[in-house]
């Protein structure tokens, strides 16, 4: 199987990739200091001491479904590659069904219209409710370009759905909160044939939280919540043994979380 998909289960999953950015960590985690990255995550670096922060998303096969799990960023500068990365990778996007977004930041939501009509001509688009609720505050968003460009339009064309939470996707797929990046995050659990899987969201940016799991991304819009959510989550993962899918980890960010020498760290697959 290519190193771009896998099975969990009965369901397939396929990493796609919409480009990245490549900051000085510590603009990403201002909690993180970089002696501590040149120290234990050197790895992580690249030779201009910078991060790479790939721009994530999954096409899933699940119960006779197609599913997108966010849409990617659709730079400004046409830079993207999420469409081209679909085709090259056997993804039709008139195929999908569904589109589910974990949360309704920019990077997310980017290809969710292209020219001003749905990307996926015959999806419907689901959201968390709470994302939703807090973005369309009108104070809110009257400052959030994304959401009138690449959300609102959803709503006037019929095509979107607000889930609550616990939301049944397929037989395989649930949605469970996961707050703090932003008010309504979700994730997602895979359970298919005695096999667990989840799809993590933006509840990390980087393998280096595996053992700096206090370390907050700037982008968290609660650090508390966002770390006490990180925490609850890697350490269920952990003693579950589920297979991760996150978007922002290098490609294609299959992993899981293990314990090595005393320290919990991110095992690529």
């Amino acid at each position: 199987m290519p190193d771009h998909s896998l099975t969990i289960g009965n369901v397939e999953l396929v990493s796609l990739t919409d480009g990245g950015m490549g900051p000085p960590p510590t603009d990403v985690f201002p909690d993180s200091t970089m002696d501590a990255w040149k120290s234990d995550f050197p790895d992580l670096l690249d030779a201009d001491g910078n991060i790479r922060l790939r721009i994530g998303s999954l096409a899933v096969r699940s119960s006779g479904k197609l599913i997108i799990v966010d849409t990617g960023m659709q730079f400004p500068d046409s830079s993207g590659t999420m469409l081209t990365d679909m085709a090259e990778k056997g993804v039709d996007r008139e195929a999908v069904n569904l589109v589910v977004t974990t949360h309704l930041h920019p990077d997310h939501v980017g290809w969710n219209l292209t020219n001003g009509e749905p990307t996926f001509p015959n999806a419907r688009y689901l959201m968390p409710k709470s994302d939703w609720d807090y973005w369309t505050q009108p104070d809110v968003l009257a400052e959030a370009a994304h959401i009138q460009e690449q959300v609102m339009p959803l709503q006037g064309l019929n095509i979107a759905d607000l889930m609550e939470d616990d939301y049944r996707i397929t037989d395989d797929l649930t949605t469970v909160s996961t707050p703090g990046h932003t008010p309504g995050h979700i994730s997602i659990v895979i359970v298919s044939n005695g096999e667990r899987g989840f799809i993590l969201g933006d509840v990390a940016h980087s393998p280096a939280q595996a053992h700096q799991t206090d370390w907050n991304a700037g982008f968290d819009m609660d650090g508390e919540t966002a770390r006490k959510t990180r925490h609850a989550t890697f350490d269920q993962l952990e003693a579950d043994g589920s297979l991760v899918a996150s978007g922002h980890y290098p490609a294609p960010g299959f992993g899981r979380f293990v314990r090595d020498a005393g320290r919990r760290i991110w095992q690529g697959v």
